[in-house]
């Protein structure tokens, strides 16, 4: 008797801990830890992986495959040849649309997510389609003001590079383009089942185009593992003043990137170490960049897994961000998480991860940046435990994390759907 008594007892015990452990579960994070069975339809615009938004497309695959995902990658074939300029939005628009040859393979697929407009064909089929938003076209053409705007310093570099015939116009001739492919994306973003935005800034741009509130998740990017790993050991250099990132190479790229106030920012600290890790397919920016400044390391279109071995030489350097706008800025987190300390415009997730004279600084001017700078440079100390919590910072933005939000914006929409 008393032995049945106790298998009894250890059959309630069990259940009841089984319950337990269920019941806490489903009060945790709904976030799962994997996603076995689901899967994802990507579109991709290129197979090269050229930008930003490229790195991300590869590393969300790649991490919801690690999760048990099935990803499948698909790509458009089929462009608009000799397109007029004014009609290249639209060209870029109808690209798109010849993803349809692949509509019954796409179909299969349980979501369908694409950047921003891309998935635009999908948008009146059964399968929930996610616009992921790492920027906003409405965000870059707000942004970037006409050069004559510009304050006078910065005028002058871009007349500097119009004379040297680095750039052939001050200002873009037509933004028609830009403006078409702004207004699809309003229109993507207003008809999608979700839509991803990659900051608080891109979430605020998305409800300014009328996109409900409840329809946007806010999902940080992440940055690849290597970034992480640690690095061959080396001797400290100085603190140099570091720019990381791409610098397009017309005029209204550049603009968007900050460049004027770059050079400007270089040109204050005449004799302190410069290095610059850049992308642009602009040969003459290349060849003017490397005689402009005295003391300059520059690495062009460097391989993307060598730059953490680049700048670990560089623990406690300042990075400078420029941008006019961003709407995440990898190249900010990136360098902090090679210790680097930022001093940076506040764009992207800036504002949500920069706490002053903490892990970096937010600055509103060029002064403001200069004084920044000059106070850091001056202050060793102060400057390493910076870089010490800007590497900390940087930690959270790991590849599982945002794998794990995916998965479960995911299945909240398989759910929805199923309802």
């Amino acid at each position: 008797m008393e032995q049945i008594k106790k298998h009894f007892t250890r059959k309630a015990y069990t259940a009841t801990r089984s319950f337990l452990r269920y019941w806490k579960g489903s009060k945790k994070s709904e976030t799962p830890r994997t996603a076995n069975g689901l899967k994802v339809a990507f579109i991709h615009s290129d197979k090269k992986i050229a930008t930003g938004a490229h790195h991300i497309n590869r590393l969300m695959a790649e991490a919801l495959a690690e999760r048990g995902a099935r990803v499948r990658n698909f790509f458009p074939r089929h462009k608009l040849t000799d397109t007029p300029v004014h009609l290249k939005g639209i060209a870029n628009i109808l690209f798109f649309h010849s993803l349809l040859e692949h509509k019954d393979e796409i179909l299969k697929n349980h979501i369908i997510q694409g950047t921003t407009y891309t998935p635009l064909p999908f948008l009146s089929f059964w399968v929930p389609v996610v616009c992921h938003f790492g920027s906003t076209i409405r965000g870059y053409l707000d942004a970037v003001p006409a050069t004559i705007k510009l304050p006078k310093e910065e005028r002058h570099v871009f007349k500097e590079l119009a004379k040297l015939d680095i750039i052939p116009e001050l200002d873009l001739k037509t933004f028609r383009p830009m403006e078409d492919v702004a207004d699809i994306e309003a229109v993507a973003a207003a008809r999608a089942a979700a839509c991803i935005a990659t900051s608080e800034k891109v979430k605020s741009e998305l409800m300014e185009m009328q996109v409900p509130e409840e329809r946007i998740t806010v999902i940080h990017n992440a940055i690849e593992d290597y970034w992480f790993e640690p690095q061959r050991p080396t001797a400290i250099q100085p603190p140099h003043l570091v720019f990381l990132g791409r610098l397009g190479g017309d005029a209204f790229t550049l603009k968007l990137k900050g460049f004027s106030r770059l050079v400007n920012f270089y040109r204050a600290f005449p004799g302190v170490p410069k290095t610059t890790i850049y992308m642009t397919n602009n040969q003459k920016l290349k060849e003017w960049l490397h005689v402009s400044f005295p003391n300059h390391y520059m690495y062009t279109n460097l391989r993307k897994d060598l730059i953490p071995g680049a700048l670990a030489p560089l623990y406690g350097s300042l990075l400078f961000v420029p941008s006019r706008y961003e709407g995440f800025s990898l190249s900010l987190v990136e360098g902090m998480s090679q210790g680097l300390v930022p001093i940076a415009y506040s764009v992207g997730v800036v504002p949500e991860i920069i706490k002053n004279g903490e892990n970096g600084y937010i600055v509103k001017t060029l002064e403001d940046a200069l004084a920044r700078a000059q106070e850091l440079l001056a202050d060793e100390p102060r400057r390493i435990v910076m870089a010490e919590a800007a590497k900390t910072t940087a930690g959270q933005f790991k590849s599982s994390n945002i794998s794990s939000q995916l998965i479960s914006l995911y299945q909240n929409l398989r759910r929805d759907r199923r309802l």
